[in-house]
């Protein structure tokens, strides 16, 4: 299978913590996003909720807030299938 480079951008302080968190999971960035986008196309979705109000929140964040992603409570939850799926 050939591969192809993909470029992304992010703020460099979110970078780094993603970095650590995916350190702390025995992956790079990299193969962290190759999960995600495998998840997404086995799954023909977003595998997290993404929505404008959080639980704390009963009305739609509006202005500048619009449009934050925000996860469900039980994101961590399915770290145990990706950790077989990558074995």
């Amino acid at each position: 299978m050939s591969l192809t480079n993909v470029s992304i951008s992010m703020d460099e302080e979110t970078k780094k913590r993603a970095e650590n968190l995916f350190s702390d999971f025995g992956m790079n960035m990299s193969t962290a996003i190759n999960v995600f986008i495998r998840q997404v196309i086995r799954e023909n979705r977003i595998p997290f909720i993404i929505s404008a109000e959080t639980p704390h929140e009963p009305q739609a964040v509006k202005g500048s807030g619009k449009g934050k992603i925000w996860m469900s409570d039980d994101f961590d939850a399915p770290l145990e299938e990706l950790k077989e799926y990558m074995e």
